[in-house]
């Protein structure tokens, strides 16, 4: 951290400064293309791949009161939006640095103040002329897709175990152009069971990879379809031949031992293309994160064909739950039914033993120690405990506690213990040994769905127990890869647990490099709440940097209004903000530009569509005159990005692919990143002003500029 403070100075307004020296670390972060960096641990020589703003402040040590300010800042904004924040921490340093050269050109605070809060202001009204709806770009993007090529068809071959009752699938036969028929006697046997504990294909099959289709190990239930490839489970009975949505099954090799697939853009649904129409909004939102977007291209299509009756088209995250897995390559990655986890080999063994047998399910809502107590307990006042659990039989100290617990999981008949909070190791010990799976930590959304679909009641404590919170139907396995393996990953193994009808999606992230686990995480969550922020918006701004440049054409217009002087004791209920800002208004927005200019300049820079900072920005200013010279700079700007051909865009991240595709941004995070933004720097400004300290207090205190100053 020091050195990233080397150009700090000791004048006053030192927290400008330091907001500056650490914003500028997070440069490279902006834009599509991102370098990542490397965070190395001192104490441990462990190094972390990170390529965030949340990552790179939580592996500093941030000692000073404006490093505190622009992690609770980013924390705040990741907590809300999970994006934004690659933003946010550039245009604190931008502006900090912008405010910093007023003050050295003597503008009163007040004037940076009042001036910088209106522009701001100002300009977030003005950029809502750029807002899309997301019917609008639903329909804009099945009207302009291009034909679908082998990176777009191969997103949507997502194959997975439909929810649907077997009179659904009827719905399914009109759209069919070549029916090829199984035999009846292929599912005749298997009822509604044939339509459970099957996995979903791997979306990333457009890479090379074989297509994965992951299910519980010992599941045999297939039958192969003619002369395609692939097998099915029984109650498949048309094979698709022709389909604009999906390339030739004969394509893919898939292992004759896989489940149930069908694609999911096949749905009854008076629009056809709204379900691709939601995997290419998201593409539109990653970015450019390919890894990310495919497998929630196959979330996207799985909850679509699960909400059709409702008509919902809402991405639901608390069906989504992530487990990533380190020893397999990325291409390994995939979308699986149920919950999957990590536990020991011993675990392992006995989920071995669990091979299609129904399991009796406990759900914990807390630790599972012996000093584990809910919040909002109060032991009894007056009482000095000196022994909670007295052993009488000389045993060691907690063998009576667990001896307790594990005759009560017995006594219900329990196998699968899930557990929200940490568990006692040597209480799992004999759990496992007793042929129980006791698994925690388990996030709340998983415990919730696993209780809605087996009936399960959640506890706080085991000693509440009683068999109306015990629920059935669970079943437990090893997970599979996608050459149809169960992996041992030799200290950890990976296991899925499931029920029928459970609608939880475990996005399973697999990479051959331990520093990735967590960038991969991040990547994945960052797409996942996009799409869902855009849909719960109802809208998105365009991206590529439109909705900057109009904010840059907007602040040329405040620039030639006239503003009133200010009347003390009116408009600002303190003299040190009734300084007049008309003749320090140019100069103010100006440095309030300054701030989006510069980020446009840093964008083209990392995507190489410009030599230098210099060059970006008389691109910039090219674009600003010919917006300003049509008499609409919204409408120029649109019709820019329509065309793809904004500040030298191109077709954008997804251009070695040729698909066509725009970008888009959310409307909410994006503006609430610019807010947050302003907001740290005044903040920091005013308190560098307010705080007098040092030994020329006294001086200060005397001198004609004590009158600028409120005292406490």
């Amino acid at each position: 951290l020091p050195m990233a403070f080397r150009g700090v100075n000791a004048r006053r307004h030192i927290g400008l400064q330091q907001l500056s020296s650490l914003a500028s670390a997070g440069r490279t972060f902006l834009g599509p293309v991102k370098s990542h960096k490397f965070i190395v641990d001192e104490s441990t020589n462990q190094s972390t791949l990170i390529c965030s703003a949340v990552r790179l402040l939580e592996s500093l040590d941030l000692t000073s009161a404006a490093g505190q300010l622009l992690n609770e800042t980013i924390q705040a904004q990741n907590k809300e939006f999970k994006t934004g924040m690659s933003t946010l921490l550039f245009l604190v340093g931008a502006w900090s640095s912008a405010v910093v050269e007023c003050l050295q050109q003597n503008v009163p605070i007040s004037a940076i103040v009042s001036v910088m809060s209106e522009g701001l202001n100002s300009c977030c009204e003005r950029v809502q002329c750029l807002q899309i709806s997301i019917h609008d770009v639903k329909k804009e993007l099945c009207s302009s897709r291009v034909r679908p090529n082998a990176f777009e068809c191969r997103a949507h071959q997502v194959g997975c175990d439909s929810l649907l009752n077997p009179q659904d699938l009827l719905c399914f036969q009109e759209r069919i152009s070549a029916p090829e028929v199984i035999p009846e006697s292929s599912c005749s046997h298997q009822g509604d069971d044939c339509h459970f504990n099957k996995g979903l294909v791997s979306p990333l099959v457009a890479f090379g990879s074989a297509a994965s289709l992951v299910k519980p190990a010992g599941d045999r239930s297939s039958s192969v379809i003619p002369r395609s490839g692939v097998s099915t489970s029984g109650c498949i009975k048309q094979k698709l031949t022709h389909s604009r949505y999906f390339s030739t099954l004969g394509k893919n090799h898939f292992s004759s031992q896989q489940g149930n697939f069908w694609g999911h853009s096949l749905r009854p649904s008076a629009d056809p293309c709204e379900c691709c129409d939601l995997g290419h909004l998201a593409m539109a939102l990653s970015h450019g994160n390919r890894t990310g977007i495919k497998l929630l291209q196959s979330i996207v299509a799985y909850q679509q064909e699960r909400a059709e009756c409702s008509g919902s088209s809402q991405l639901n995250i608390t069906e989504i739950v992530t487990c990533p897995l380190l020893g397999l390559p990325e291409s390994c990655s995939c979308v699986s039914r149920g919950f999957v986890t990590l536990v020991s080999p011993e675990q392992a063994a006995v989920i071995k033993q669990f091979k299609d047998k129904p399991l009796r399910i406990l759900l914990v809502d807390g630790d599972l120690t012996e000093q584990y107590r809910h919040l909002g307990f109060n032991r009894p006042h007056n009482v000095r405990t000196i022994l909670e659990h007295p052993n009488l039989e000389g045993g060691r100290a907690g063998d009576t506690w667990l001896s307790r617990m594990l005759d009560i999981l017995v006594g219900f008949e329990v196998s699968l213990v899930l557990v929200k909070g940490s568990v006692c190791k040597n209480l799992r010990d004999r759990c496992t040994a007793s042929r129980i799976l006791v698994v925690g930590p388990v996030p709340q959304d998983v415990l919730c769905a696993f209780g809605e679909v087996t009936g399960a009641q959640p506890v706080t404590y085991l000693s509440q127990l009683n068999p109306s919170c015990v629920g059935n139907g669970a079943q437990a396995g090893l997970w599979e890869a996608s050459d149809g393996r169960a992996m041992d990953l030799g200290e950890l193994v990976p296991v899925q647990i499931n029920v029928r009808g459970i609608p939880l999606l475990t996005a399973v992230l697999t990479t051959a490099v331990a520093s990735k686990v967590q960038l991969l995480e991040d990547q994945f969550w960052t797409s996942v709440y996009r799409l869902h922020h855009a849909l719960e918006d109802g809208k998105v701004f365009p991206g590529g940097g439109a909705v900057e440049l109009l904010c840059l054409s907007h602040i040329q217009v405040l620039t030639e209004q006239p503003v009133r002087p200010a009347k003390a004791g009116k408009e600002f209920p303190s003299p040190w903000l009734a300084a007049p800002v008309a003749e320090y208004k140019p100069l103010v927005l100006q440095a309030l530009a300054s701030g989006w200019k510069r980020y446009l300049s840093v964008v083209m820079c990392n995507m190489a569509k410009a030599l230098s900072e210099l060059e970006a920005c008389a691109l910039v200013d090219h674009h600003l005159r010919k917006a300003a010279d049509s008499g609409s700079p919204s409408a120029y700007i649109l019709e820019l990005f329509r065309r793809g051909d904004l500040l030298g865009s191109g077709s954008g991240p997804f251009a070695d692919h040729n698909e066509g595709l725009r970008v888009y941004d959310n409307v909410a995070a994006k503006t609430e990143a610019w807010r947050r933004a302003l907001d740290l720097v005044l903040l920091v400004l005013q308190t560098d002003a307010e705080i007098i300290t040092g030994p020329r207090r006294n001086e200060l205190l005397n001198s004609p500029m004590s009158s600028e100053f409120m005292f406490l």
